[in-house]
């Protein structure tokens, strides 16, 4: 790295992750090495914090939900275990999924946890802060409401889909998003936290069923907007069949921007690396192209936030975000200056 990109010193920072799925979890786990201060980094987090989706209703959390009338645990189970500082094992244990046809088969130990811990204390609110105890977790999460909420797509055909599943087939033709109830509330902790932070990210994850869906919760995008914090979004690596078939990074940071405008984007991430030969057969054969390669000769902003382009690739037959280099382009994001006060300069990882 160049040290003519820095212009702060050593300084602890607050930061808030807003997502869901493996994206979320993946940028967790390389961000966790920045808490707590350490002289040797040019920057240190005093704070990460989580603000998760739960808005999921397929899978083991989908039947955990309809059966005992919980929050959706999957997406806040795989951010605790990426937070861990805890033991292999237990990390491990919690992301056990059982395997056979009868009522376990399919579901997560760290779902059931959840299931169970929130049952006793009757807050699951609650449980995911003394399963994060358990996990020895570096950071906070919060789930971005405590309601019931439902996913529903108003289609340009002007027929509505209900549910995150059915929403994630059906990303061309959506023409807006929005929860069900739509006055649901955040926990106060959570826009006590984007009140607070230095530094917001929205992404990586599914676009219309884990970015988009934590911010429609009620005063969360007006709290995102009035922050001061640096905010940045980190785009996917690769397109997803049904949900973004056929999106360019533009397009991504457009659809957000259209459901939210208020909230202006400082920086989007975007990787430039191609992925292998192999990779890019298999994914092209489900229907997914990768994202951001063939769009790095364009112009160096998408709606008016300053592209950073770097190799995020993690070594991987899945085509998967670098945990540690995702998480050092994000702290380097935070050190650059104001981009009125610099001319543009790129960043390569």
């Amino acid at each position: 790295m160049k040290n003519h990109l820095f212009s702060r010193t050593s300084i602890g920072l607050n930061l808030v992750a807003i997502g869901g799925g493996n994206g979320l979890s993946t940028l967790l786990e390389g961000l966790k090495k920045y808490v707590g201060k350490e002289e040797t980094k040019p920057t240190w987090l005093k704070t990460l914090s989580a603000i998760v989706a739960v808005s999921d209703d397929g899978g083991s959390s989908g039947r955990l939900r309809d059966e005992l009338q919980i929050l959706p645990p999957g997406d806040i189970r795989n951010c605790m275990v990426a937070l861990s500082e805890d033991s292999l094992l237990m990390s491990k244990l919690f992301r056990h999924r059982f395997s056979g046809e009868g009522e376990l088969g399919g579901h997560s130990f760290g779902n059931l946890f959840l299931a169970a811990l929130s049952e006793i204390t009757g807050d699951f609110a609650e449980a995911v802060k003394l399963s994060s105890e358990i996990l020895v977790s570096k950071g906070h999460i919060y789930p971005a409401t405590m309601e019931d909420v439902r996913l529903i797509a108003e289609l340009e055909t002007g027929e509505s889909i209900l549910g995150e599943t059915n929403v994630g087939k059906v990303g061309n033709q959506i023409k807006k998003l929005r929860l069900e109830p739509e006055t649901c509330h955040p926990l106060p902790e959570v826009l006590e936290a984007i009140g607070k932070a230095n530094i917001l990210t929205v992404g990586p994850g599914s676009l219309f069923t884990s970015l988009i869906p934590p911010i429609l919760v009620k005063g969360v995008a007006e709290a995102i907007a009035e922050s001061k914090a640096t905010k940045i979004f980190i785009c996917n690596l690769m397109t997803q069949p049904g949900e973004t078939e056929g999106f360019s990074a533009r397009r991504h940071l457009e659809i957000v921007k259209k459901h939210i405008p208020q909230i202006e984007f400082d920086y989007v991430i975007v990787n430039n690396h191609p992925i292998n030969s192999t990779q890019a057969r298999r994914y092209e054969n489900q229907g997914a192209r990768q994202i951001g390669v063939a769009d790095s000769i364009t112009p160096h902003t998408i709606e008016g936030a300053e592209i950073i382009y770097g190799n995020l690739l993690d070594v991987n037959k899945k085509v998967r975000h670098h945990p540690d280099k995702l998480a050092q382009v994000v702290m380097l994001c935070a050190l650059r200056q104001p981009k009125s006060k610099r001319t543009r300069e790129l960043v390569t990882v």
